[in-house]
This record gives structure tokens, sequence and C-alpha cells, in this order.
């Protein structure tokens, strides 16, 4: 009976999407139709909310994808279920938005998900979003608390706040801006962006920085000509999120600035992240380690009304196929300490009893 009770969220899920189909696309066809209909966990074919292949939550769709073939799924991905709806997506379980072209990505990279690919069922984002949605804020401030979101897998994924100058400027300090009232030309370079919360620390402000000539901006023309950057980076990647810092830092001498122990501290209370340290070699120009805030985790997750054994054979594929995570061009990896941890978002029971399982977590 409660297997009955599982299924019918998930079959009244393909029946919506049949039916908006049948009205949102005009002359759909009745393969398009068939395919929605059969789509699904039911169907051993879940659709996955992921992004474009570059992206970190398309590489982890991709992974996923590849991780559950041995145990008979055929994960279907949605390429552009991303950015802040990506976990309204999967709460509400949406079909698919409609394709757009992102001027950071080529359309190979970025392509069109499969026609009729029906609502979503599972998927990645980041730990913070993933909390944030489920709490409402940040964000999600003017959402509802998504409190239907349940985490399957945390995958450790790290992300540095980070701060440089290119050499030639002489400036080692962001102090110095106010100080000597410079014109300087402000980069807001990668993910998650602190820039208007470290300025306002030194006490600057875009009108400030206008008024003396300078500009902040993150257009292709302010990563041509710039002064200092900042922003949040990961490994060396061509993930569009951080590429901008292995651009830079390849084209020009930066000069790595330490931020001040209390402003690191506010960074790390608002953004729900920790203090760490940039390794050195991290990018051309860090030499020595760098104290900062970081932050971890690209989380696959699912709605509460997940069958439990869909859940379970989640977790129980990104374990055993761990391998499958070394092989992209992120630096993921599977921590048994960590990958049970949501925080305040509930683990999905499936997944629980496959971590007590193994023990890792008691």
């Amino acid at each position: 009976m409660s297997k009955v009770r599982a299924a019918i969220p998930y079959l009244l899920a393909a029946a919506l999407a049949v039916t908006a189909l049948a009205g949102g696309q005009s002359g759909a066809s009745p393969q398009s139709e068939k395919k929605a209909a059969s789509a699904g966990i039911l169907a051993k074919k879940p659709v996955f909310g992921g992004a474009c292949r570059l992206c970190p939550w398309g590489a982890m769709a991709e992974v996923v994808q590849e991780a559950m073939k041995p145990y008979g799924y055929d994960v279907q991905i949605c390429y552009n279920c991303n950015a802040a709806d990506s976990t309204r997506i999967v709460s509400e379980a949406r079909v698919p938005p409609p394709w757009r072209p992102d001027p950071a990505v080529p359309e190979i990279l970025a392509p069109h998900n499969a026609p009729g690919i029906g609502p979503v069922d599972f998927g990645a984002t980041a730990i913070q979003f993933l909390r944030q949605a489920y709490r409402g804020t940040g964000p999600y401030a003017r959402d509802k608390p998504m409190t239907n979101l349940r985490l399957i897998a945390n995958i450790q994924d790290p992300s540095y706040t980070l701060a440089a100058a290119k050499t030639e400027t002489g400036i080692t300090d962001l102090a110095q801006i106010k100080t000597k009232k410079w014109p300087v030309r402000i980069l807001s370079a990668g993910i998650g962006s602190d820039a208007t919360t470290i300025l306002s620390y030194f006490g600057l402000t875009r009108q400030e920085i206008e008024s003396a000539g300078g500009r902040i901006g993150n257009t292709p023309e302010d990563a041509e000509k710039f002064d200092v950057a900042i922003g949040g980076g990961g490994p060396m990647t061509t993930a569009p999120e951080w590429r901008i810092w292995t651009q830079i830092s390849q084209k020009y001498d930066l000069t790595f600035l330490r931020l001040p122990d209390e402003l690191l501290k506010k960074l790390a209370q608002q953004s729900e992240s920790d203090l760490g340290t940039i390794p050195v070699g991290l990018y051309r120009g860090i030499d020595h380690p760098i104290p900062t805030v970081v932050r971890t985790g690209t989380v696959v997750y699912c709605r509460e009304d997940a069958p439990d054994d869909f859940a379970y054979a989640v977790a129980k594929a990104m374990d055993e196929q761990q391998q499958l995570l070394q092989w992209n061009h992120m630096a993921f990896s599977y921590n048994v300490h960590t990958v049970w941890n949501g925080y305040e978002v509930p683990l999905h029971p499936g997944a629980a009893r496959y971590y007590r399982e193994k023990g890792y977590m008691k």
C-alpha cells in the first residue's frame, strides 16, 4: 500500500505533463506525448534538473546519468533547469522551461532538452541554494519555504572567495583605494561575488568609485580593462562560473590580496560559508597560502515524495560509482563523513537507509 501512495504523485505529474504539453506546444506529436507519459521514476527514466555541460550542475547531471545506468535507470537531463530556479523546478515538479541561448556557453554545451521531457524529479544545485530554498531565505525570501526538498548526496566541490589586483597598480591592500582616492576599475569576477560587501568594509561604494573616475562591472570589456578583481573561484576549469579567474591570472600578473579576519568572519556568516585557505598554485600568482572564505557542496536532491527505493538507488550509485567524479573537468570528491549532511535540509529516508547500512552515519 505504501508503494501505491508513493507512486501517486508521479502518476499525477506525468498526467499533468501530458496535458501541459498538449496545451502549450501546438502540433505536439503523439511520439512526444508518449515520451512524456513514459518518462519519470516509475518508468526508470527519471528527469534530472541540471545545467550546461560545462557548469557544475550539468557536470553532476552527467555523472548521475552514467552512475545510474548499472542500476537500470535511464536518467533524462534538463540542461537549463539552473540558476535560482533550480530548486523551484524540483520542488514544484515543473516541466523544464523553454530553451534559451546562453551567451556564455555554445549551444553544443548547453543543448536543447529532449522533446516532451516531462516534469523534473530530482536535480543538482549548490548546497547554499538548497538550504536557502528550504528555509525561504536569500534569493527565496519571497517564496514559500520549500520544505518538501530532501537531500540525497552532498558531493564536495570547493569554491574560494578571491580578491586580486594587477601587480602593475601597486595595490596590496584594498584600503589604499579610499586613502589615495584612485580611479579604480573593479571586475566583479566569478560565482557568488561578494564585491559589494567587501568594498563596503573599506568604506567604498559604487557612487564613490565612479565619482573618482572608476567603475564596477562584469562585462567582457571589464575583464579586459580592470585594476582589481573580486569574486569567487574554484579549481582551474572551463566552467563559466570560474573560468574568468583562469583567464585573467594567465593573461595578467596578479597580486592576490589578504582580506582582514573581521571581514572574512562577516562574509562567512552572510554566505553560510567556512573560514579556510586558498591553496598555493590554485591560480598563477598564488605563491603562498591565503586565508579566505570557502564553501563546498554540489548536492543531488529530490522531493520528499520520491520513492524510498529510488533515493536509496541514487545514494548507492553515487557511492559505488565514485570513480566517475574524477573523470570530468570539475574537482568533485566523495566524503563519507559529509555526503549525508544537508544541515537543516532533511536527508531522504531512502538515502538515509543506505548511509546507515554502510556505516557512514549513525
